[in-house]
């Protein structure tokens, strides 16, 4: 008997698969599902994981953009305010370009 032997990312993948997982029905035109199969294929996953992916991704992208709000309010609140009695007249501007 000749013994098999797998590629790390192989044996991860079924350890992946192995773990608990939850089953899902979602309906789609055939183009949308033939499109995912051969997605899914060219890169050597099944559909359930290419859709996995893209939730993941998802859910990184909303995290990313919270914290880009936060930190734009935060840029924000720093900066204040800017009122048009704040800014510089002809002369003072030129006399800071010369400098």
């Amino acid at each position: 008997m000749k013994l098999k032997v797998m590629r790390p990312v192989a044996i991860l993948d079924r350890l992946r698969y192995c773990e608990a997982m939850k089953n899902i029905t979602v309906a789609v035109p055939e183009d949308v599902y033939r499109l995912a199969r051969i997605r899914a294929a060219e890169g050597g996953s099944s559909v359930s994981a290419l859709v996995a992916g893209v939730q993941r991704s998802l859910g990184e992208r909303r995290a990313e953009l919270s914290r880009l709000e936060a930190l734009q309010d935060q840029v924000f609140g720093e900066v204040g305010r800017f009122r048009a009695a704040d800014r510089l007249d002809r002369e003072r501007l030129h006399e800071r370009a010369v400098r």
